[in-house]
């Protein structure tokens, strides 16, 4: 680089950063923003069950009934309503007043203590509107079932009737926390939607008050222009970025069992990225009301619904599979949930982190493409 071009860009780069002290907005957009997003879907977005209203019909008041029902009470996930008898319970659960029933049948203590195997002598009946909430109520009931059991094994040996000792082992998210999956991959969606506001608005806005034309007229080379904008707000998505890693590990009790240098590198490649659809929205739509609706639409929609961050992509239709590679979210997701929850796992690592190095390459040269020193 030369020293005509190195003293453009650095002039460029500082009237950014003076044009950004000046506008509250692009701070806005990089610290505000993130940090209200991820205390609404932190807190509010959970794929477990907490405090679900069950109904408990004990035919039979036994104490053996009476014991697994405490054991219900006593579990943070359930909170327990004592009938005794179904039609009632059926009646809260079309009322949508109750989530499950679990029926104690009259037979409960003769068959628990009888001498040979029998099918497990309780009923659950769950609400299978949700289907996934219902799918992790019935395993949460499987497992208050099997607990208790256990527990009744280990008071007295004579009742224990497993003949097959079952141990259960979950790696990399030994609580099970719906949480600490969700919040590395909400990271990823709004650094999605900040890093192509920050160039989709800032440029649109420019186009609309004629200043890139202005710009035009001097000696400065579009990629000067476009190294000019992406260094200040790649800057301010990096500060945005560590407030978001930091309030994920501090504020969400997320772990963060990677290398931290490993998710910075990571997460400048995909900022990058991200300003990259920024500064090719802009080009095209030169609005800032337009370039606003188009960034929503084309990055933080696309990375909600097709990046892995709740919805399994395996899970998923071939076809739609084959358009999640075209989504660079899906790829920063994958990554962050390995650093978080697993550590520096290089085979997931290496080919997502490439991906996003395409991705971002080939971005900024179609946005020099599109920025041409014309005003046609």
């Amino acid at each position: 680089m030369t020293g005509g071009a190195g003293s453009r860009i650095r002039g460029l780069v500082r009237k950014e950063f003076l044009q950004v002290r000046r506008d509250a907005s692009s701070f806005a957009i990089a610290f505000v923003l993130p940090a209200v997003l991820l205390f609404l879907f932190g807190f509010g977005v959970s794929l477990d069950a907490r405090e679900v209203p069950v109904a408990v019909v004990v035919e039979d008041p036994t104490p053996e009934a009476s014991d697994f029902v405490a054991s219900l009470i006593n579990s943070k996930y359930f909170v327990p309503r004592i009938m005794h008898a179904r039609p009632p319970a059926e009646r809260a659960m079309l009322a949508g007043e109750i989530d499950a029933i679990v029926v104690l049948r009259e037979t409960f203590a003769g068959e628990l203590n009888a001498s040979d195997i029998r099918p497990a002598p309780i009923q659950a009946i769950v609400d299978g509107t949700n289907a996934n909430r219902g799918r992790v109520l019935l395993g949460y009931l499987r497992g208050a079932w099997a607990n208790w059991l256990a527990q009744r094994g280990l008071e007295d040996p004579a009742l224990a009737r497993a003949t097959i000792d079952v141990e259960q082992r979950v790696w990399y998210n030994p609580a099970v926390d719906s949480r600490n999956f969700i919040v590395p991959g909400l990271v990823a969606i709004i650094m999605t939607l900040i890093g192509a506001l920050l160039t989709a608005l800032v440029v649109a806005r420019e186009w609309e008050r004629g200043t890139m034309e202005a710009l035009f007229a001097t000696p400065v080379r579009t990629s000067e222009i476009l190294l000019g904008k992406l260094i200040p707000y790649f800057t301010l998505g990096m500060g945005g970025m560590a407030l978001s890693v930091a309030m994920a590990v501090f504020v969400f009790e997320v772990p963060l069992r990677g290398s931290l240098l490993v998710l910075t590198a990571a997460s400048a490649v995909f900022m990058v990225t991200a300003l990259g659809m920024g500064l090719v929205i802009s080009s095209v739509t030169r609005n800032q009301f337009v370039a606003a609706q188009t960034a929503i639409l084309l990055t933080m929609l696309p990375a909600i619904m097709l990046s892995g961050f709740i919805f399994d992509i395996e899970a998923m239709p071939a076809w739609v599979q084959a358009v999640t590679y075209i989504v660079p979210a899906r790829y920063f997701v994958a990554i962050l949930q390995t650093l978080f929850l697993a550590g520096n796992i290089w085979p997931l690592i290496w080919p997502n982190l490439l991906a996003l190095a395409l991705f971002g390459t080939g971005l900024l040269l179609i946005a020099g493409r599109r920025t041409r020193k014309s005003l046609e």
